[in-house]
């Protein structure tokens, strides 16, 4: 096998012309059949093989800096520099990453997850560059996807600026995770569609090239002018007009095109885009003929593409996309917004149903909320779904547009707490903090499915910002005889004992109900609370449980620091309530991928080690 050749950086090199054709078929077959096992992203791996090794052809690693937007579509760079023994334990805990980490590999130039950023941080890499008076190339790989957002924008502004190299690769599969929309999208459809402009391009240069005196420099200078072949042929070329010089597009997976092109990109004085056409999936029909389904797939049956262990009973996400399809049919005010993740939030069928209530912006958060703004001061009641991790991108919003005009806004903040194999990128631990910080903010948050779909209602129909948040994964079934009405601000007794009380957080009901057993067991008498609500603070129901309990315990899967415990500490503290407090959280500090269950186990968030520190708070309570 040619990739038992490959050990570390560089050792591409040493393989001859002809077997880099199976090097890449050998890299195909290794990424399915791993990721079949671990799961992981697929289809975006399969589509930059070629890609990446022309890269690692054309640069030398880790002199040289690779800087992949996202980093997710990396494990065929992580397999080139000698990780192929990771894949096993792909996105487990203690595992490879499943994104560059520079902890992981001097070739990780950054560590990645978010879209839209490695232009910025490329830019930041050749500064420090030429600052240090160095001479190695820095190469930015950003996708089509990526380019919707605001962020690339504001870093090609600045990279049009450059007097030194920097290369800009980016990779054009006319997909994100979802279909790519809007402008961008198809500008560069234009662009991939023009066929005549590479041949006729090629043709003026070639001609030029062959006039005995000087030909070289005629065609040199008119790339430099305004008024160059480009200009003629491809209208609006908006990278050259903003002096950043634009080769391609090319064929993304012709190893010997990619590496002229490249050879031909470094010796460009100035930024300069390489514009490369992907196939999402290559090489797998199962995600050629549905990317979106494999650009983030659990373990699945490579002859048939199947996923494997499919959940038997319906995600939080479902439920939400039921409920929001029988609201839609009611009621025409409600409009749908999203950020490139019509699937992934399950906007996907309320779009089909209603698609002239359904936008989606693409890998843009800042503008969905603004937008959502907008759309909710026109009269409509909009609903913006994002990903706890990628609403971050969006605080300025909800601060500025949305609360500060107290505006009829809801988001839908999907994957909040542990999500697992992504790791710190992903995890959605913040959102209880930073939303709680904003006045006129609402923040709800359901016990199980049932109470899942009447928050949902509720806050469609609530007349001010309202965020609602929920986890990955199955919603719980437990509890199903506690349904009482949602009402503004309150809390929902469950068990009303003494001794202890537990107020949990959403989707930490089942764990405080094996909490609450196990203390019973111990002989302790333990209340059990239903917060319902972040935001407000239920103040009557805290002041209700110190009057009757020796200890109020809060489970909440945030960080500790500006989440749910702290506030209740907070205000016991400041009523002089009788009371102590224990809060149960995540730590302050980034957590890494692994299974959800591994992880709550490593930062404290498991039945045993909460009923020992409830035990231990409890008897210091009690003879302090």
């Amino acid at each position: 096998m040619v990739l038992e050749k490959i050990n570390k950086a560089n050792d591409i090199k040493n393989l001859k012309p002809d077997e880099l054709e199976l090097l890449a078929q050998e890299i195909r077959s290794f990424l399915i059949s791993k990721i079949s096992v671990t799961g992981g992203h697929l289809a975006s791996n399969l589509g930059v093989v070629e890609l990446t090794m022309a890269l690692h052809l054309s640069f030398h690693l880790p002199e040289d800096k690779l800087i992949w937007d996202v980093g997710h579509q990396s494990y065929t760079h992580k397999l080139l520099t000698g990780r192929k023994a990771g894949f096993d334990d792909l996105r487990k805990y203690g595992g490879m990453s499943g994104f560059p980490k520079r902890k992981e590999s001097d070739c990780d130039a950054f560590d990645t997850g978010h879209s839209s950023t490695s232009i910025s941080a490329g830019l930041g890499y050749v500064a420090a560059r030429d600052i240090s008076g160095q001479t190695h190339s820095v190469v930015s790989v950003i996708g089509d996807g990526a380019m919707t957002g605001g962020m690339a924008y504001e870093a090609l502004n600045n990279a049009s600026r450059l007097k030194s190299n920097f290369i800009i690769v980016l990779n054009d599969n006319n997909m994100s995770i979802s279909e790519n929309v809007g402008g961008m999208s198809k500008y560069l459809d234009g662009i991939r569609t023009a066929a005549f402009y590479n041949g006729l391009k090629k043709g003026v240069e070639g001609t030029l090239k062959r006039i005995p005196v000087g030909g070289e420099k005629v065609v040199e200078n008119i790339r430099r002018t305004k008024s160059g072949i480009k200009q003629l042929i491809v209208p609006g070329m908006l990278f050259e007009n903003m002096g950043i010089t634009y080769l391609g597009p090319v064929d993304g997976h012709n190893i010997d095109e990619l590496c002229r092109v490249l050879k031909e990109a470094k010796r460009v004085d100035h930024a300069v885009l390489v514009h490369v056409l992907t196939t999402k999936g290559k090489g797998y029909s199962p995600a050629e003929e549905n990317p979106s389904r494999f650009h983030g797939t659990g373990p699945f049956v490579i002859e048939t593409g199947e996923e494997k262990n499919l959940p038997e009973r319906d995600s939080y996400t479902e439920i939400f996309s039921k409920v929001m399809c029988d609201i839609g049919r009611k009621d025409k005010q409600v409009v749908a917004i999203t950020a490139a993740m019509a699937d992934g939030t399950g906007l996907k069928q309320f779009g089909a149903r209603y698609p002239e209530r359904f936008f989606d912006v693409g890998i843009a958060e800042e503008h969905a909320l603004t937008f959502a703004a907008g759309l909710a001061a026109g009269g409509m009641k909009p609903v913006v779904a994002l990903y706890s991790s990628f609403l971050q991108r969006a605080y300025d919003q909800a601060i500025h547009d949305i609360c500060l005009q107290n505006l009829p806004v809801m988001i839908a903040v999907d994957r909040a707490g542990l999500v697992g194999s992504d790791g710190e990128t992903h995890q959605g631990l913040f959102d209880l903090s930073f939303l709680a910080t904003i006045p006129n903010m609402t923040i709800l948050s359901p016990k199980n499915r049932w109470e899942m779909a009447d928050m949902v209602r509720f806050a469609v129909d609530f007349e001010y910002p309202i965020a609602l948040r929920y986890p990955r994964g199955e919603a719980y079934e437990g509890l199903k005889e506690f349904r009482s009405p949602i009402v503004y601000g309150k809390s929902e007794w469950i068990y009303e004992e003494e001794d202890i009380a537990i107020l949990f957080v959403g989707h930490m009901a089942s764990l405080a109900e094996e909490v609450r057993m196990e203390i019973k067991h111990t002989g302790y008498s333990c209340s059990l609370i239903n917060a319902r609500f972040v935001k407000p603070l239920d103040t009557e129901i805290l002041e209700q449980a110190a009057s009757d309990h020796r200890l109020i315990v809060t489970i909440e899967e945030n960080v500790r620091t500006g989440g749910f415990g702290q506030r209740v500490l907070d205000y016991v503290s400041r009523a002089r309530l009788p009371v102590r407090v224990c809060c149960v959280a995540i730590p302050d500090d980034y957590i890494e991928h692994g299974n959800v269950d591994v992880l709550r186990k490593e930062v404290g968030l498991d039945k045993d080690t909460v009923v020992k520190q409830v035990l231990t708070e409890y008897i210091t309570a009690v003879y302090p």
